[in-house]
């Protein structure tokens, strides 16, 4: 069963939701996974059985099996896909994967008023930081960020 390249599709228009994804798609160097934005007005939804809506709600993936895949599984496949693994690894864990994938839909259906507060500063130094390490910063667009952030 083939997992990767791993088709993710997520809602840009959300900046909590955009910040991390342009954060995984920094660290994707090894190409496993691929990103759709469902909000924008060209998505094709002929790409996913899923209604547009529930799209925009909680985040899904489709596996190169076709498997489609939601919530914290897709957080679990994606960061272990850039090697941040570590990451999730114990939302997987027997005793608390069932307390994970119980949160995520309130976190997400939430996620407008947690955008205001972590967007601004924290998730911005982090993928900031993830950037400047990787090898998009040896291409220039680190100063192309630095002037849009200015």
């Amino acid at each position: 069963m083939e997992i990767y390249p791993l088709t993710i599709l997520y809602d840009e228009s959300c900046p909590l939701r955009k910040l991390e994804i342009d954060n995984l798609r920094v660290r994707n160097q090894a190409g496993h996974l691929r990103f759709i934005d469902v909000s924008a007005p060209d998505y094709d939804v002929s790409l996913c059985t899923v209604a547009k809506a529930d799209l925009m709600r909680i985040i899904h993936s489709i596996r190169a099996d076709g498997q489609l895949v939601h919530g914290m599984e897709v957080f679990r496949l994606a960061y272990e896909a850039v090697g941040l693994g570590w990451i999730t690894v114990a939302s997987g864990w027997p005793l608390l994967k069932p307390v994970f994938d119980w949160i995520y839909p309130h976190i997400a259906n939430n996620r407008g008023r947690l955008s205001e507060v972590f967007t601004s500063s924290v998730f911005r130094l982090v993928a900031l930081l993830a950037l400047r390490n990787s090898q998009t910063c040896k291409t220039g667009l680190c100063a192309q960020l630095d002037k849009k952030d200015a």
